[in-house]
């Protein structure tokens, strides 16, 4: 069974955004997604694939925006108490 470098960067990045999922911090969560999502954005491009490049690039640039750019909101002790 032969297994190429392009194959073998899809797996990874099936890989990595399964794990992300199994993450319960949120910000854990879109950093393994984050990698998942840029494995996958090489992926596209060893394809070569638009779709898959231009929706994991959006991804990425989403997981961004709440990694870096928006600041948390604390939660009120009330929601934390259920």
């Amino acid at each position: 069974m032969d297994i190429n470098p392009t194959e073998i960067v899809g797996y990874l990045a099936s890989l990595f955004v399964l794990l992300s999922f199994f993450k319960k911090d949120i910000r854990q969560l879109r950093i393994v997604n984050s990698i998942g999502c840029g494995l996958f954005v090489a992926y596209g491009i060893l394809l070569p694939s638009i779709p898959v490049i231009i929706t994991n690039v959006a991804i990425l640039l989403v997981n961004a925006y709440y990694l870096f750019l928006k600041k948390p909101q604390k939660v009120s002790s009330k929601l934390q108490q259920d």
